[in-house]
């Protein structure tokens, strides 16, 4: 069974920055796409950033130049780096991954970001 477990989340003031980690039970090269969603309170699950096999990337127009998603197949890890964080940046993330044998989400990691 793959398992992804994120890490990272915390409190944060306005202006911030956090790390999130998502860390994958085997090796991810096997992955077709992995990818960062958030949930807020009340609203819907969204996608916050991708990143193909190919090394594409993808990010929703809110977090633009504010975040970044990245790799790094040795420790089978994929990261978020959010820079600039917004009050609207609170929710919980969750890390997805796509792989030939199916769809894995992670439990989630909650940011709060203060105003």
């Amino acid at each position: 069974q793959v398992q992804l477990v994120e890490s990272g989340g915390d409190l944060v003031q306005a202006g911030g920055s956090l790390r999130l980690s998502c860390a994958a039970s085997i090796n991810i090269y096997g992955f077709i796409t992995m990818a960062w969603h958030r949930q807020a309170p009340g609203k819907q699950r969204e996608l916050v950033a991708g990143l193909n096999s190919g090394g594409s990337t993808n990010y929703a127009d809110s977090v633009k130049g504010r975040f970044t998603i990245s790799r790094d197949n040795g420790k089978n890890t994929v990261y978020l780096q959010m820079n600039s964080l917004k009050a609207q940046d609170t929710a919980v993330y969750y890390c997805y991954a796509r792989h030939i044998a199916g769809v894995y989400w992670g439990r989630g990691t909650q940011v709060t970001v203060s105003s």
